[in-house]
């Protein structure tokens, strides 16, 4: 029985996506949203701009806040309560390092950006062919 599950979120609708199908598909079940700061882009990292905060994990969570909200927005229309968390780094890696944690991952097939469209949700691969726990890929 899948009674913990993780579910990566950026603001992509393919993480709503993921999001809804645990909310509809396992009632009950104690869902930790995970965001990630700091990944690569095309146009250099995130990271480099972290960097230059005074405070970086202050500037994370702050990033994170609106795929957070608007995450316990969708969770409240189904009276669920979700648990958040952050994490600095590369995308797969941290998703793949709190895996262990849980019965399942639910994943988005791919990001926001056409980046992320063109490579084919390469997060999503890597989380799928390496993570420890079943994974449920949402399109």
């Amino acid at each position: 029985m899948i009674s913990r599950i993780l579910i990566p979120m950026d603001d992509s609708e393919m993480a709503q996506r993921a999001l809804e199908y645990v909310l509809e598909n396992h009632p009950g079940a104690e869902i930790t949203v995970l965001h990630v700061v700091g990944g690569p882009s095309p146009w250099g990292t995130e990271a480099t701009s972290l960097a230059l905060e005074e405070d970086i994990e202050e500037a994370a969570e702050e990033r994170a806040e609106e795929v957070f909200n608007d995450a316990r927005n969708l969770a409240a229309e189904y009276d669920v309560e979700i648990t958040t968390e952050v994490q600095l780094g590369h995308p797969a890696r941290a998703i793949l390092n709190r895996a262990d944690d849980f019965d399942a991952v639910v994943i988005g097939s791919h990001g926001g950006s056409l980046v992320d469209r063109l490579v084919v949700g390469d997060v999503a691969q890597k989380v799928f062919r390496n993570s420890p726990v079943p994974v449920i890929v949402a399109r």
